[in-house]
């Protein structure tokens, strides 16, 4: 047993600095998830403020989508 005393130990030091880069990621992707949230939890707020700001979708009443037309057209 004491042959493989020095092998045991080196996997276990191997799969305690697995385990520790592993954590790293999973704060640094747990950090990255919340952000994204935020970021979807305000632009959604946007939208919200814009369709209050214009319930009609943003085309007027009474005008047709050819008088939309950019010039060009």
């Amino acid at each position: 047993m004491d042959n493989n005393n020095p092998l045991i130990e080196q996997r276990l030091t191997d799969l305690e600095i697995k385990i520790s880069f592993q954590e790293d990621l999973l704060e640094q992707l747990n950090q990255t998830v919340f952000r994204q949230q935020e970021q979807i939890d305000a632009l959604i707020r946007e939208v919200h403020e814009l369709r209050r700001q214009n319930p009609e979708g943003g085309v007027q009443r009474g005008t047709s989508l050819r008088d939309e037309l950019p010039p060009h057209y």
